[in-house]
């Protein structure tokens, strides 16, 4: 499963000396970073990915007021989406604080691309994709790494053969065609009736469309339920 808000509590043992016992050093810091990123490497290992990390520098001069509890890091941003977030490193003992600590990360693993060029309004057949080795965390739009999220849907305009698929790039079929004829039932309950009805604009699985009822030629508002059904409560 994947880990967007990824939290650790770190204890961060205070280096010997009277000097050092009354701060919170780069070090330190530094330490609980490297922490949590290779906590946080390990739980996507677990689920097939590979994610490498840089923790960048800090000034070694800094200096933070001592934190009687353990550190908290957490990301700021979401890692799947951006291959520079930042770590939140914060104090929440008597004397609080927080800072941000800018990292590289890499998340690699098996995401879904294009198997050939496919053209706007195309179906999606299993045939159509295939997965592809790709830095998961560079494609901001999120790459799609499930095929089942994709068979069946629709194109919403032209790729090349190896584009990753991202959620943008699809689109759910319409159920229900302008113009098809339908089934329209009227719910309240367990108890529903039935009766005929044109669909007046497109649209999927769950949508709002108008109909005609056939029988009263009266225009309502009725939600997709499945391919040539829709319905309006009573």
């Amino acid at each position: 499963m994947r880990i967007t808000n990824f939290i650790i509590a770190l204890l961060i043992t205070a280096m010997a000396g009277p000097a050092l016992a009354s701060m919170t050093t780069a070090e330190q810091i530094h330490s609980g970073a490297e922490q949590f990123l290779a906590a946080f490497s390990d739980a996507q290992g677990n689920e097939g990915f590979t994610v490498s990390y840089d923790t960048g520098q800090l000034d070694p001069r800094l200096s933070l007021a001592t934190c009687e509890t353990p550190l908290s890091v957490s990301f700021s941003g979401d890692p799947w989406k951006s291959t520079q977030p930042s770590l939140l490193v914060s104090c929440k003992g008597d004397r609080p604080w927080r800072m941000f600590l800018p990292v590289s990360i890499t998340i690699t693993g098996e995401a879904m691309v294009a198997a050939r060029p496919l053209g706007r309004g195309e179906r999606l057949t299993k045939a159509a994709i295939q997965s592809d080795s790709v830095v998961v965390n560079s494609i901001r739009r999120g790459a799609i790494t499930n095929i089942e999220q994709l068979v069946g849907m629709e194109m919403r305009r032209g790729i090349n053969a190896g584009t990753v698929f991202t959620p943008d790039l699809v689109l759910a079929p319409a159920a229900i065609e302008r113009g098809d004829h339908v089934i329209i039932s009227a719910r309240s309950g367990n108890f529903s009736v039935n009766s005929r009805g044109k669909a007046l604009a497109s649209g999927g699985i769950g949508d709002q469309v108008l109909v005609e009822n056939l029988s009263s030629s009266r225009t309502v508002r009725a939600r997709v339920t499945a391919p040539g059904h829709v319905e309006i409560p009573m």
